[in-house]
């Protein structure tokens, strides 16, 4: 593999859980009461979604609604606790996992210049990378994780913690090797279980296949055709958000609110290092759907369906999630990291979406956040 230059990032051309953030909000007593319509957005259920922000779940909330009735879009909040002052609509901030959307779309793209067998095996493509306790993975066991990888090491608990970390860098490559030192945690499509690791082997994957970083072809191959203008990687081990953004902070087990805002996260790398926007991560949504990054039978084949287990049941396909429940379905991707939240949503048809991002206070709790809930049931009126 070619040595990587982790300072290198890519320039400004431009729900992390398996059972995604729709699962508590279906079961809760709506908040608020809209009739589900395939006319435009409800703005009044939508700006009392997001109202009197900062609250105990949220500092700022960035909200944009599409779909074939009209749009919406508005912002609630603060930009940091200590001044006050107004949150910024286009602000950028922490996309989390919904990078994993960005990662499959370039593996499927260089599937389609057949420079990837999506049925090959990681073995062959990354030689040396998985010691012998590892059956052969495929590149789409990979995507759908159902690699039968275990987690690696990370610098950061689920809950957010690990604050005392914020300043210290992990590469993918001792991710990698805390994740093979594990061996396998089941046999490759045996079952489906939701992580970083997969996906972190794919960003690999690109590297050695383009023998460019990953970052550079996230940047040509995604942001700059579709305009996401404001959508990038930090560089190196940088742990700032550079532009406009509003600041996140995140609830600690002691009681502690602390300023989240900076925050090395070279341990997501391709799984949940982008920094983007609401306005350019709906220009992924669109484009993504109306087949302008993925080619159309391997965006249907892969990213629109849920792959086949031996054991359980899958909800993720190719970098999204699938929802369907009481006549409401919606393909979707979330994304967490301390003192930020970020969803992508749309009906299949694409007569609603949603993108949002909100400043929660406990970005990567297992419970809803009562703002996001609201804004799912504006958005798509449950």
């Amino acid at each position: 593999m070619h040595a990587r230059v982790r300072t290198a990032c890519a320039a400004l051309v431009v729900l992390g859980l398996a059972a995604g953030p729709l699962t508590g909000a279906a079961a809760a007593s709506p908040a608020t009461t809209v009739v589900r319509t395939a006319d435009g957005p409800n703005a009044e259920a939508l700006r009392a979604a997001i109202a009197d922000l900062p609250d105990k779940d949220a500092t700022a909330a960035l909200v944009r609604v599409g779909g074939t009735g009209g749009s919406w879009h508005g912002s609630a909040g603060v930009r940091d606790l200590t001044t006050g002052r107004a949150a910024l609509e286009h602000g950028r901030f922490r996309a989390g996992s919904t990078t994993k959307v960005v990662t499959a779309a370039v593996v499927l793209q260089l599937a389609a210049e057949g420079e990837v067998d999506l049925d090959g095996h990681v073995q062959t493509y990354l030689p040396g990378l998985l010691s012998d306790d590892f059956d052969p993975i495929t590149v789409r066991q990979l995507l759908t994780f159902t690699s039968g990888l275990q987690p690696g090491t990370s610098l950061s608990d689920v809950d957010g913690e690990g604050f005392e970390n914020r300043y210290k860098t992990l590469t993918p490559e001792e991710v990698v090797a805390s994740s093979v030192a594990k061996g396998p945690a089941f046999d490759p499509g045996r079952r489906q279980v939701y992580g970083n690791i997969d996906y972190t082997v794919l960003g690999m994957l690109i590297e050695k296949i383009t023998d460019d970083s990953y970052e550079h072809q996230a940047a040509i191959r995604i942001f700059k055709p579709l305009g996401m203008r404001h959508t990038s990687f930090p560089c190196g081990s940088d742990p700032r958000i550079h532009g406009p953004h509003n600041r996140g902070y995140q609830k600690l087990t002691d009681g502690r609110l602390v300023n989240a805002t900076e925050w090395n996260m070279s341990d997501r790398w391709a799984a949940g290092d982008m920094i983007s926007t609401t306005a350019d991560l709906e220009r992924l949504l669109l484009g993504l759907f109306r087949g302008k990054v993925v080619p159309r039978p391997l965006l249907k084949k892969e990213m629109l369906t849920l792959p086949k287990v031996k054991e359980g049941e899958a909800t993720m396909s190719a970098g999204l999630q699938y929802y369907s429940k009481d006549g409401l379905t919606l393909w979707l991707k979330s994304g967490s990291r301390p003192g930020y939240r970020t969803v992508i949503a749309t009906t299949p048809d694409r007569t609603r979406t949603l993108v949002h991002s909100i400043n929660a206070t406990d970005a990567k709790s297992v419970a809803m956040n009562p703002v996001e809930e609201r804004i799912l049931r504006a958005a798509f009126g449950f």
